[in-house]
């Protein structure tokens, strides 16, 4: 039991950062703290990535809206009855009589 304390001890007072073993120790400290870091930097890129796919599909959804709005605004538009009406406004009127079709012959020489 007096070893087991005495482990602990040595443990708590950093004692074995600084005997003749603790070049392998701090070997593997640095070598564990690079790990992290690049772990912690490749979770803020990840992060990041969400936030802006997050930001694109907001985007996306606002344009798909506007898409909409206008595609029906144009339907509206095209819809003969409206173009009656505008048609109307400016002093044009169907007519009732049919077109006639107009032929053309060309003779050639």
């Amino acid at each position: 039991m007096p070893k087991v304390r005495k482990n602990i001890y040595d443990v708590l007072r950093g004692s074995f950062l600084t005997d003749e073993s603790a070049f392998k120790n701090w070997r593997i400290i640095i070598f564990i703290v690079l790990l992290l870091l690049m772990m912690i930097s490749g979770a803020h890129d990840a992060d990041k990535k969400v936030v802006k796919i997050s930001e694109l599909h907001k985007k996306r959804i606002a344009l798909r809206e506007a898409y909409i709005a206008s595609e029906t605004l144009l339907m509206q538009m095209k819809m003969e009855s409206n173009i009656r009406q505008k048609a109307k406004e400016i002093g044009l009127f169907p007519t009732h009589t049919p077109p006639t079709k107009i032929r053309v012959i060309s003779k050639k020489e």
